[in-house]
């Protein structure tokens, strides 16, 4: 079986993924994809130089100067996209076959962007991990390097909180303490791994 897991922003779906990977499932990370495909001589680099020459230098990616190139231009956010979407699928694809063939009957997909991508379809079931705005405020807040033009430019990318939440077929809730999210978690997990 295959369980999606997304989220807005900073409503705790990376920490969500965490506990999953505490449970036992095997979890496929898109950010930490994407981080290791624009690193340093990473596999994206050569397309994304070809399409943005300044933000790559001696094999390494800037990421301050990507981000403001593609955050504030949507047509070079979409090329970016249709660069780095193939490859994460690739790699998700290859995931897969690796849990089939040590035969996991549960695996988890940490996408961010999983209905703006339509990885939905790829998945049995799909969790979406909410929590008040004024939580997500504030832990926007805490993360270094977050500025306002920054966050709202990230949520315009993505599929608003509540319509995520209507399109799940469990939603997770973050805001009431990991308690009550890892027990939330863990039943999702629990009783889906059973059928």
């Amino acid at each position: 079986m295959i369980v999606g897991l997304t989220g807005s922003i900073a409503m705790g779906k990376s920490t969500a993924a965490k506990m999953a990977r505490g449970l036992g499932v095997a979890v496929f990370d898109s950010d930490a994809t994407v981080r290791a495909l624009t690193a340093p001589h990473g596999q994206a680099l050569p397309a994304i130089a070809t399409a943005f020459p300044s933000v790559v230098e001696n094999g390494a990616l800037d990421r301050k100067a990507l981000a403001q190139i593609v955050f504030n231009t949507p047509q070079k956010l979409h090329r970016l996209e249709s660069i780095l979407h193939p490859m994460v699928k690739q790699a998700r694809q290859k995931f897969l076959q690796t849990a089939t063939r040590r035969r996991r009957k549960l695996v988890v997909f940490d996408i961010p962007l999983l209905f703006e991508t339509k990885a939905e379809r790829e998945c049995d079931l799909v969790l979406v991990v909410c929590a008040p705005v004024f939580l997500q405020l504030q832990r926007v807040g805490a993360r270094p390097g977050m500025t306002a033009a920054l966050f709202n430019s990230i949520l315009q990318r993505q599929m608003p909180a509540l319509q995520k939440a209507r399109r799940a077929d469990i939603v997770i809730s973050s805001g009431l303490g990991r308690a009550v999210t890892f027990r939330q978690l863990k039943k999702a997990l629990v009783l889906n791994r059973r059928t």
